[in-house]
Parts: structure tokens; sequence; C-alpha cells
């Protein structure tokens, strides 16, 4: 007999965005806005003025102990150990193929402290990866998902909602950084992150918190635009911006140089001479990847309307497949149909004529272009 599945969890902030009249949607276990209204006027708001996101399913966990560094070293693929108190780091973790399990940031917010942030769909996995990797270390490996709620600001005039709220000195606080403060009267971790392609910020707080902060900041952003945004567009937005989904451009058939991502391998760190899960397999592929490269991941932007779709053939005028799509959609921005597509490296330098994507029996003609297909002005 088949057991019954969990019901959906709901965020703190699940009664405002039903009050807000959102499309709710089942999310990695949880019950997300898809979009409140038009997921084109939410992505422009964001690329325009500022947006407003409930990311309280992600999954966080604490990392501390006296050697807090050397397990995150050894268990994820890049250097944790010389990133400073304040900082976080993009990285991913492996298994012992190279495949990659999740990626993931990484903050360090004391001596002996990290924050791990994680994908909803593989927080489960992330976590059991790390206490299993913790044998061995004076380290804990704490489940933090029920002691945050996750709210985004994202977009050009998020710095100015968000200093109306905080005592936090948001001027110096650089990109892929983080500080203790408060917003409307909580405690959060203000951390200049996003995945948006937009300047904007992440704050980590108490659940109870969340409804409060969240008014505060639509009060504060109304003069600017300040818009609640749902999941349908955080999807476009970091589509423009060329920023990886797992379980789309990222898997566990993949390893980090095959998605295009070698530089987030360090094969030289500080602690465990240098030994980490998945190194070895990591290093073949870093050879295999200099000496005949993979499938390339690249843009394709339509010549049409038609809008391509994960898992869609990208192939040749007359129809060999050089690869598949991992990513498409329409691009606000653009205007046009857009896609990433992992292709053969002779079909990967923008500018190559003759390719097309399959959409249900139609080659349908695109351009390839390097990514991403959106970056802001600094």
């Amino acid at each position: 007999m088949t057991e019954p599945s969990a019901p959906p969890r709901r965020t703190a902030l699940d009664e405002v965005h039903r009050s807000l009249g959102a499309t709710m949607t089942d999310f990695a276990g949880w019950e997300m806005p898809l979009r409140y209204a038009s997921e084109r006027e939410e992505h422009q708001a964001v690329r325009t003025r500022a947006g407003l996101f409930d990311l309280s399913h992600m999954g966080e966990f604490t990392v501390s102990g006296p050697a807090a560094c050397d397990l995150l070293d050894y268990a994820f693929i890049g250097n944790l150990g010389s990133l400073r108190t304040g900082r976080a780091r993009y990285t991913m973790l492996c298994d012992e193929r190279g495949g990659i399990l999740d990626d993931l940031i990484v903050y360090r917010t004391a001596e002996d402290r990290y924050l791990v942030v994680a994908n909803a769909a593989n927080a489960g996995t992330v976590l059991a990866a790390l206490r299993e990797r913790a044998t061995g270390f004076d380290a804990q490996v704490a489940d933090d998902r029920d002691t945050y709620a996750l709210l985004a600001v994202q977009g050009p005039a998020a710095a100015g909602i968000l200093a109306r709220l905080t005592d936090a000195e948001l001027e110096g606080l650089r990109y892929y950084a983080g500080l203790p403060g408060t917003v409307a009267g909580a405690e959060a971790l203000i951390a200049r992150t996003g995945y948006t392609g937009e300047d904007g910020f992440e704050l980590f707080l108490a659940p109870a918190d969340a409804p409060a902060v969240w008014q505060a900041l639509l009060d504060a952003g109304a003069g600017d635009g300040l818009t609640p945004c749902g999941l349908s567009c955080r999807d476009t937005l970091r589509l423009e911006a060329g920023m990886p989904l797992y379980g789309h451009e990222l898997s566990t058939a993949l390893t980090p140089f095959d998605a295009g991502l070698g530089r987030t391998v360090k094969f030289e760190k500080p602690g465990n001479e240098g030994a980490f899960v998945g190194r070895e397999a990591l290093q073949e592929a870093a050879a295999r990847a200099e000496s005949a490269p993979p499938r390339v991941l690249v843009g394709l932007v339509a010549q049409g309307r038609r809008v391509p779709r994960a898992g869609y053939a990208v192939v040749s005028s007359d129809g060999t497949v050089l690869g598949e799509v991992t990513s498409g959609a329409p691009s606000p921005t653009l205007g046009k149909p857009i896609a990433m597509a992992y292709v053969d490296a002779g079909h990967a330098v923008p500018g190559t004529e003759g390719v097309a994507v399959d959409i249900r029996g139609s080659r349908e003609p695109y351009n390839v272009v390097a990514l991403p297909f959106y970056k802001r002005e600094r």
C-alpha cells in the first residue's frame, strides 16, 4: 500500500500571500506563491524598481565548532577556509563521482560558525551529506530550517528601500557579504545576495517577525513601486541573468566542469591536506574538459516567437542533434523567447549559424549567444 505523501509545508507568510490573491503552487514540498497578478509585471518591477520575495522554503543549516572550517572544506568543492567573517561564497556539494548534489551559498557568520543555504528540493540531501561527512571533525551540524524565514528585496531601488528600515550600514556592504542588523525592529542577518541579476538583499530572520517585516518593506517601498513577486518571475529573472538552476543546468549527471563552473572547484585548500569528497573524480573531469571539452552551456535567442522548454532537442539544419535545452521562457527584457542549452562544443561559439530547436516537430531557428542574456549596469 502506498504511503500518503505529507501535506505541503507553509511559510510564516502564507496568509499574507493568500490575502494578496497569490496563485499558490506546490514547490519542493512547500506551498509557495507562483505569482500575484502578472508575472511579466513582477519581472519588470525587479528590473526597473524593486520586488519583494518570500524565499522561506530554502534550507538553512548552521555548521559550528573548532573544526567547522575543515569540515566544510572537506564536504564542499570550494575553499571555505579563506572565507572571511561576514562574507559569503557560492559553492557546490558533489558526490564521490563528482556529480553535483546541490549548488548553495555558505556565509561565515563568526570565526567558528557558518550558515549553509541550500536549495529547497535538495535540503534533505545536503543535511544528510553534511552529517555523514562530519564524522571525525570537531564540528556540529544543526538543522535550522525552522529557525529562519527568508525575505529578498531585489532591484535598483532595493538599497534605498531597505535603508529606511535598518540600522545596518548598507552602503559599505559588498556583494556576497552579510552583517547582523535590525530591519523594522527585527533582528536579521542582512546579506547582499540574490538570484535575479539585480542588486538586492536577502534577510534571514525569525519566522514570527516575517509578516511585520514584509509589511514594513511594502510600506517603505510604496513610493518606489516595490511589488510582491512570486517564483515564476524569479525563474525568468535568473534565466536572463544566466544563473543555473538545479535540476535543469545542474544535476548529479554533471560535474562542475561539465556545467562550465570548473572555477568553483578549488584543489588547493589549507586544511585536510586538500582532501575533499569527489576530488579524484573532479581532477579527471578537469583533465577531460581541458583536452576535449564536452557540451557547453550557451544562450539561445529565438528568431521567431515559439518558446523552447527543458528537454527540447537543439538541432542543426539537417536535423542532427547538437544538444538539449535546459531552461526556456519568454524574456520580458529582450522581448523574445530565450533558452539555456548544452550543445556540442563545435556549435557553442556565439554567432554560430544553422542552429534550431525542435519544438514539437518544427525546427525553429535560434541564435547562439554568450551568457548572460542580461547584465545590470553597475
